[in-house]
């Protein structure tokens, strides 16, 4: 075994993996929160983290971040160990957690100048991160009178402002509305295109699916699937979903339907499930008209639901 240099760096932080977790156990008195979890985070990666509360996401990405020390197994994050706290490494990472702390009676700029002065960040930065955020011109609003999303968007400017190597964002746009979370990913496509690496939890399953180069979903502190979105979506199933207004078609009608495998209820819709849509939207345009009718392919929603039985929450 190599031995670890004396100021804690597991080797030449410079190269190799951004992550690199192995084997790694967390308890919490009889509950395992993370149950022998490895895993590589190459560099520039925008990994996604995914699965149910509880399932030790959160406990996994502070494991990451330094802010809690396994019980066993090892933890490299830019070629250093995280644990006990390493103060070269703490500059290089940008953290964005679900409960973020502000300076309250300061103005968002205000704030984000203080946040980049401790890090040592240029005078320009604060300005450079109110705009990534789409927050210019709340600046001179007093952090305890911004919205609950305005505040979402300034953690997520906080953690960005000293240009990190490596970004941990713990469900960034929980409480962004839709064009805000749009935005966001502009963002976050711009950083991730500018090689930083992005260690990302979400509920939001289109999201993952559509920023993330690889996902692991994890279930009871161990992780059952890891691959880019487009493979675990490939393996997982060939069925075509086809929605149609349930005024237009009968549950039993559409059950009848040769090559319909399943067909529920879903509000104001009937969802026919087939491994051969062709033929089954004939039969469905004899009977009712294709108006309306929506086609849906497998996502990554799809296998998750799969794995874990539940949709994300």
């Amino acid at each position: 075994m190599t031995p670890t240099p004396a100021d804690g760096s597991a080797g030449d932080s410079t190269e190799g993996p951004a992550v690199v977790l192995d084997t790694i156990h967390k308890r919490y008195g009889e509950k395992r929160a993370v149950d022998g979890i490895s895993l590589t985070v190459p560099r520039g990666e925008f990994f996604g983290l995914l699965g149910p509360n509880g399932a030790g996401k959160t406990t996994l990405v502070e494991i990451m971040e330094g802010l809690r020390r396994p019980d066993s197994g090892s933890v490299t994050v830019l070629g250093r160990h995280p644990w006990p706290r390493d103060p070269e490494l703490l500059p290089r990472l940008g953290v964005q957690t679900q409960a973020s702390a502000f300076f309250v009676r300061l103005t968002a700029r205000e704030h984000l100048e203080t946040v980049a002065a401790l890090y040592k960040a240029d005078r320009e930065a604060a300005e450079r991160g109110l705009a990534a955020v789409d927050l210019t011109e709340q600046g001179d609003v007093r952090v305890d009178d911004l919205s609950g999303g305005q505040r979402q968007r300034l953690a997520i400017a906080s953690a960005l402002v000293h240009d990190p190597e490596l970004i941990f964002l713990d469900e960034p746009t929980a409480a962004l509305d839709p064009q805000a979370r749009r935005a966001l990913w502009q963002v976050l496509r711009a950083l991730k295109g500018a090689g930083r690496t992005i260690v990302y939890t979400t509920h939001h399953l289109d999201e993952a699916e559509a920023l993330c180069d690889r996902v692991a979903i994890v279930i009871d502190g161990r992780i059952v699937a890891l691959d880019t979105p487009g493979k675990l979506v490939a393996a997982s199933s060939s069925l075509t979903r086809l929605v149609v207004p349930a005024d237009r078609l009968s549950l039993t009608d559409a059950r009848a339907i040769p090559g319909v495998l399943r067909a529920t209820e879903d509000g104001d819709s009937i969802v026919l499930e087939t491994e051969d849509s062709g033929p089954v939207l004939s039969a469905v345009d004899a009977i009712a008209g294709l108006h309306g009718v929506q086609t849906r392919t497998a996502s990554l929603e799809d296998v998750y639901l799969e794995l874990t039985g539940s949709p994300q929450a």
